[in-house]
């Protein structure tokens, strides 16, 4: 597998959590650039996991004879494959919610209009639902597979 950096993710090394200036209006330019910021950076992160698996895909392909060790690196290898897929989906989530920001429309719940909120964008800047929208969509979710 490939080895991360022991050191903290690039994204939580690099976030300083936003502060705002009294009186400053709900997703200011301010406010945009700083979630803007948040979202390159996460972005060029997953794209630089991305590199590191290719590098070791290619470094620890073998063909072992065998099966039992073919079985396990294939495992692995697919493990990894299925990882960036995720990541490759959320790297589009990511462009999609830039462009959102660049739209000025950013940081306002697709349910109900209301601000999402500083605090939960920053936790999760792809967010497009309020907390009490969010909550009611997993509740409705747990009702149907139940």
């Amino acid at each position: 597998m490939p080895k991360k950096n022991d050191n903290q993710s690039l994204l939580t090394r690099a976030f300083v959590p936003y502060k705002e200036t009294k009186g400053e209006e709900y997703m200011s330019e301010r406010m945009r650039a700083h979630f803007v910021d948040i979202l390159n950076t996460w972005k060029q992160e997953l794209r630089e996991e991305v590199d590191r698996t290719v590098n070791y895909m290619k470094d620890e392909a073998a063909n072992f004879p065998d099966p039992a060790d073919r079985a396990s690196q294939e495992e692995e290898f697919s493990l990894e494959l299925r990882t960036r897929d995720r990541e490759r989906k959320l790297i589009k989530k990511i462009d999609e919610t830039l462009q959102l920001i660049e739209d000025e429309d950013y940081g306002w719940c697709d349910a109900c209009g209301v601000e999402i909120g500083l605090r939960r964008l920053e936790a999760r800047p792809t967010a497009t639902l309020c907390i009490d929208c969010k909550t009611l969509a997993e509740i409705k979710e747990k009702q149907m597979s139940s």
